[in-house]
């Protein structure tokens, strides 16, 4: 992939601005986090100095801000980053809600809405599930009925990442019970300060708060607020899913293992366990540069299938280096615990919910045995 030299100048562009500007804290914190979703008081800050160079949003178009980067650079780009240790930035506005934006909101709320979450002023959080509503999504209820220019929304979401930090949501909610469930769906953008929204926190089994159930009590929405047509939010809904699903695990999970392999304190068993992660880890790896370049499928299918193995390669990443911190010496020379290994058991329980969420993945399994077998 780096045998370009253009390809490699980047390559060291990109490693000379991190070397530089990304700080020590803000480093140090990403690396004990718990969670592929990191804090706004460690993800923004450095969101901001991406942005000041116009590196925020790697994905975008140059047209809506974007740095205008091919798939490569986009690639060796995320690479860089998990290499350096930068913290994740928050996916809800930057890689789910932007991309809908830019293809199915009007020119007023692409002017609107994209510079404020280029710059991190919103930050916003997904309302989809509801607790008759996970994987079985277009059962969902949460019910917005016309009022002159607004909506009235009444019923809760639940399992709402950051809704405690979000100022905006996106939303699907029920406009209509006629004809397929699907057909009823419209998708709305939300004012978290709105009268009648609460946030209730959930603690997860590994003690995080990153969770919450979110309860609607006669909240009026702008019909305006609306993206796309009336009714036809599942198809907004599916191109929004293509993106969350999709994505570039590799070059995290290859950063991780490699620190753990870099270990001289393993037994040889699990050394070979370690190895034998790598090999898989290549093949992902391979998967994801051909996803990048389009070749033989479709970006669904693919989103599904990558889904489907980095999140279940993570999980076993996950149960390794729980395996680690109880073969290795608890302590570095320096006598500190290796952030690796000390968050270990509650990364370990964070991410069993990795298959769940996005879609199952036996949802997504599904999806590519109709997609392939017809």
């Amino acid at each position: 992939m780096l045998n370009d030299p253009a390809l490699i100048a980047f390559r060291d562009q990109v490693r000379a601005f991190l070397a530089a500007h990304l700080p020590d804290d803000i480093r140090l914190a990403a690396a004990r986090a718990t969670s592929v979703f990191i804090d706004p008081d460690v993800s923004l800050p450095w969101q901001r100095i991406l942005h000041a160079r116009g590196w925020a949003a790697p994905d975008w178009p140059a047209e809506f801000g974007g740095p205008g980067w091919n798939e490569i650079e986009r690639y060796i780009f995320a690479a860089e980053c998990a290499l350096a240790g930068a913290p994740n930035l928050a996916p809800m506005g930057l890689k789910m809600v932007a991309p809908v934006i830019m293809h199915y909101g009007s020119a007023e709320q692409r002017a609107h809405y994209l510079p404020r979450i280029l710059s991190g002023e919103d930050y916003w959080c997904q309302g989809f599930s509801e607790p008759g509503a996970g994987s079985d999504l277009a059962a969902l209820q949460l019910r917005a009925v016309p009022d002159g220019d607004d909506y009235v929304l009444n019923g809760s979401k639940i399992w709402t990442t950051h809704a405690h930090f979000a100022n905006r949501m996106f939303a699907l909610v029920r406009t209509s019970n006629e004809g397929k469930p699907q057909a009823g769906i419209s998708f709305l953008l939300l004012d978290m300060k709105a009268p009648g929204i609460a946030v209730e926190p959930i603690r997860t089994l590994a003690g995080d708060h990153e969770l919450n159930q979110v309860f609607f009590d006669d909240v009026r929405v702008p019909r305006a607020n609306r993206l796309g047509g009336e009714n036809e939010g599942w198809s907004v809904a599916k191109h929004l899913l293509t993106f969350e699903r999709g994505g570039k695990y590799a070059p995290g999970l290859i950063c991780r293992l490699e620190r753990l392999r870099a270990r001289d304190d393993i037994d040889p068993v699990l050394r070979a366990r370690l190895d034998r992660e790598a090999v898989a880890l290549k093949a992902l790896q391979a998967l994801e540069l051909k996803a990048m370049r389009g070749v033989g499928g479709s970006p669904a299918l693919y989103a599904s299938a990558l889904k489907i193995l980095g999140t279940e390669t993570a999980q076993r990443i996950d149960t390794l280096a729980c395996e680690v911190a109880g073969h290795a010496a608890w302590a570095d020379a320096d006598g500190q615990t290796p952030a690796e290994l000390a968050v270990a058991v509650p990364r370990y329980l964070n991410d069993r919910a990795a298959s769940i969420y996005a879609g199952s993945n036996e949802i997504q399994r599904d999806l590519i045995a109709r997609t392939m077998l017809g």
